[in-house]
This record gives structure tokens, C-alpha cells and sequence, in this order.
């Protein structure tokens, strides 16, 4: 049975996290967002990473926090701008970060793809859009198809509510989105949670990411984040 290394904390749960890695970073806006980790990675100091999240970052906190320190060299994101995109939108236009926007259906499913070992797929979404540059098309049916890879990552940083000491995790609400698809492609998963329970504690038909998925674990002392309006 597999067992997820508990961390004292987020500084010992980012050690060793490699310049250039690929990491996968759960959340939808600031619900499920990792903060006590992506600050951790800030102090760590890995720097020219692929940021693969849902948006780009709000305000100043969380990723957005990550891209200001200047350790981010590419993001692949659905919504890279919105009111409190301030940050990414800056370095965007200042030409100091690349961008490879992926449809979120997409995003979600190239992700799945990696943690089931799918080596390609064809999806009708982005025909005949500029996001369909550079892909093979090909017709099924009579309608029009696009090639589509898997996203792995190196690492995925994911928060989740609740984790027993093997490492089966629990979500609340929606804070759960792209932890578990992300939790399952990448090579090493680092998850923070409110509470570790002892084995057992857990309703097993509440857990939505297995063990076998989960790496390292930190508990973190729960927190609200907000966002002041737009500059």
C-alpha cells in the first residue's frame, strides 16, 4: 500500500523542486489554489518553470505572486485575463512570459490523458480557430477533429480538505477542480491540506484521489485569500 511522505512544512514539501520544471498548479481562480505552497516555491527559488493552471493568477497572491517573482517562463492556462490578471497581463505585453492558451475541456482532458496513459486524442474543440495552428486535422464521421497530446507535469502542487496519513485526500466543495486530474499526471504530486487524519478516518467513498497519486503532504493552517478590485 502506498504511503505519502507527511511534511512538517511547505519549505520541506517544495525542497528539490528543479529550475525548468513543469508544474501543474490546482485551483479555479483563488478556489483549491495552493497559496501556502506556490509561496513556499517563491522562497525555494526554482526559476524558468511552465506553469500549467486554469488562469493565469489573480491580484497579487497565490500564482500570480509566482509570475511577479519572475520564476515563471511559460504558462499553458484557459483564462489568462480577467479584472485581476494585472500581473500575467503585464509581463505579457512587456514580452517577459509566453502563453499557450488550451480550451479548459481540453486542458482538463490532456491532463487525463497523461495519468491514463493515453498517448494522443482527437477532440472537434478550436476547429477552425487560431488554436488550430500546427495541429493535424483530421475528419471521423463527417466532422472535423484535432490532435491533441497529453500534459504531464514534473510536479502538481494541490490543495485539498483533508488527507489521511497514507495520502487518500478528501476536497471541499469546489475548491476540488484539477487537483485530481492533476494529482494523477504528474510525476511527483505535493498537496496541502487543513487536517491528516489517522488511516481509517476517512469515509473511503469520499475519497476522490487515492493514495497511490500523493507524494508528499503538508498540513496547513486554513486561510482566506481575497483580491482588491483591478488596477
Amino acid at each position: 500500500m502506498s504511503r505519502a511522505e507527511i511534511l512538517e512544512s511547505t519549505d520541506a514539501a517544495v525542497a528539490g523542486i528543479e529550475d525548468e520544471s513543469t508544474i501543474l498548479v490546482g485551483g479555479f481562480g483563488l478556489a483549491g489554489m495552493p497559496f501556502d505552497l506556490i509561496d513556499a516555491l517563491i522562497r525555494q527559488g526554482a526559476k524558468d518553470l511552465t506553469i500549467v493552471s486554469n488562469n493565469a493568477g489573480n491580484g497579487d497572491v497565490g500564482l500570480a505572486a509566482l509570475l511577479a517573482a519572475g520564476r515563471v517562463r511559460k504558462v499553458l492556462c484557459s483564462f489568462p485575463r480577467q479584472a485581476d490578471s494585472w500581473v500575467f497581463d503585464g509581463l505579457y505585453r512587456a514580452g517577459k512570459i509566453e502563453l499557450e492558451v488550451v480550451p479548459q475541456g481540453n486542458l482538463a482532458e490532456r491532463m487525463r490523458a497523461a495519468g491514463a496513459g493515453i498517448g494522443a486524442f482527437y477532440c472537434p474543440t478550436a476547429v477552425g480557430t487560431p488554436l488550430a495552428e500546427g495541429k493535424e486535422e483530421r475528419e471521423i464521421d463527417g466532422r472535423k477533429y484535432l490532435l491533441e497530446y497529453p500534459i504531464k507535469g514534473d510536479y502538481a502542487l494541490i490543495g485539498a480538505h483533508i488527507a489521511d496519513a497514507l495520502g487518500n485526500l478528501v476536497y471541499r466543495k469546489t475548491a476540488r477542480n484539477f487537483g485530481p486530474v492533476m494529482a494523477t499526471a504528474a510525476t511527483t504530486t505535493i498537496v496541502q491540506v487543513d487536517e491528516v487524519v489517522e488511516p481509517g478516518k476517512l469515509d473511503p467513498e469520499a475519497v476522490v484521489t487515492p493514495s497511490i497519486y500523493v507524494d508528499r503532504i503538508v498540513q496547513v493552517e486554513a486561510r482566506h485569500y481575497t483580491v482588491q478590485g483591478a488596477r
